[in-house]
């Protein structure tokens, strides 16, 4: 069965300044880029089969695929895509402000951004299902995609019902959500979150 490797990108300049970035970007620290080669090689020791590759447009997610591709053989040669529908949400006029003025959790924020602006989460759950079922179709074996914490953990949230490995699991910078992917139903489920990079 098909492999999606949902990877979370290295910590950031905002992270460490708890500052609110959906749309808005910084760049990788010493430690984000350090935290990506630690991911790198924990990928390397996987059986996975990748056949395709995808980022966030976002900097701070390509910056992060850079450096894995730098360090797992192989994925230097596959097709590499950066569909916008693997973006952090879009927090509105939230963005670029201390993460406390939002109000809730950048993690779990449902709609409170929407009033400034942002996007909601019926929205945003929609875009990552279909761009991560489109990625999987197009692929012919396992995908790696290396996307951001908020959406990622809402997509994880979807396919709840169906995943076999715990998920009250902290999703670090780097981490990587291993789905299976049932091509037929359209499916996913999680079969393990790791937290290499920690």
């Amino acid at each position: 069965m098909q492999k999606l490797y949902l990877m979370r990108h290295g910590q950031t300049v905002y992270n460490t300044q708890h500052i609110l970035q959906g749309r808005c970007d910084s760049p990788l620290t010493d430690e984000g880029v350090a935290q990506a080669r630690r991911t790198a090689a924990w990928l390397r020791s996987q059986e996975a089969d990748f056949s395709c590759i995808a980022a966030s447009p976002l900097g701070r997610a390509q910056q992060t695929l850079d450096i894995v591709v730098a360090e797992v053989p192989g994925l230097s040669t596959l097709p590499r895509i950066s569909p916008a529908g693997l973006m952090e949400r879009d927090y509105g006029r939230f963005e670029g402000e201390p993460v406390e003025r939002l109000g809730v959790s950048p993690w779990e924020p449902g709609d409170a951004a929407v009033m400034r602006g942002g996007e909601t989460q019926a929205c945003a759950r929609y875009r990552i299902v279909s761009t991560l079922r489109c990625l999987m179709d197009g692929c012919t074996g396992d995908a790696l995609a290396v996307s951001h914490g908020s959406i990622s953990k809402l997509f994880k949230t979807v396919w709840e019902r169906n995943a076999r490995c715990e998920q009250d699991v902290y999703l670090g910078n780097c981490c990587v959500l291993v789905f299976e992917y049932d091509r037929d139903s359209g499916a996913f489920s999680n079969i393990e979150i790791a937290n290499p990079a920690s």
